[in-house]
């Protein structure tokens, strides 16, 4: 899913963090962007360089070692285009309360389960990730065999949990209880809290 290295580098300029992922190759069209425009983005509003090598599939990021939060942010959205989100999804990674999540379905199944397993996880005409995303206010993408979710922490580790249900043979009805009720909890800690839920356009 790609390196997990930041380091500091020297330059001339000063220390310089960077960061370096592999990602796969039929996805670097949607990570580079219609004339670079995706790419651009990401370099603009977090203040990092960006170098994409289509046919190794790599991208190394770097950015001034005073912030190397912007590094590992624009780390976030380029895997989570990486594991199958689009820019408009993961460019909510932008919002430094939201959190991607990477789950690797061989931890849980052999290779030979895998279609089985994305097909209990996306449901009949996708409706179980449709009623994750819209119980949780997530986005999710099965991807290969890896399952992400983008949300607030404690929305991911809901979704988390219940994907991990799933995996492990859950009945479906199971599970759809199990989010309903964490969704409760949820929405009453928001309220407590007093924070106000935020809309999600899941039609990107």
């Amino acid at each position: 899913m790609g390196s997990r290295t930041l380091s500091l580098l020297g330059e001339d300029k000063g220390l310089v963090a960077e960061y370096r992922l592999l990602i796969p190759k039929d996805r670097i069209g949607v990570v580079i962007g219609k004339g670079g425009e995706v790419k651009r983005e990401i370099e603009k509003r977090l203040g990092v360089q960006v170098e994409i090598d289509g046919e190794e599939g790599s991208v190394v990021i770097r950015g001034p070692d005073d912030n190397p939060l912007a590094v590992l942010r624009a780390r976030d959205i380029f895997l989570a285009m990486g594991r199958g989100f689009s820019p408009e999804r993961a460019f909510r990674l932008f919002d430094e309360s939201q959190y991607l999540e990477v789950i690797d379905m061989t931890d849980y199944v052999s290779d030979n389960a895998l279609e089985r397993m994305r097909g209990r996880v996306i449901g009949e005409k996708g409706k179980t990730r449709r009623i994750i995303e819209e119980s949780l206010k997530v986005f999710v993408s099965v991807y290969g065999k890896t399952i992400s979710v983008i949300g607030s922490p404690e929305a991911v580790s809901v979704a988390r949990e219940a994907i991990e249900m799933l995996l492990r043979g859950a009945q479906h009805s199971t599970v759809y209880r199990f989010l309903e009720r964490k969704s409760k909890e949820l929405r009453r800690g928001l309220e407590l809290q007093g924070i106000r839920e935020s809309a999600v356009n899941f039609s990107q």
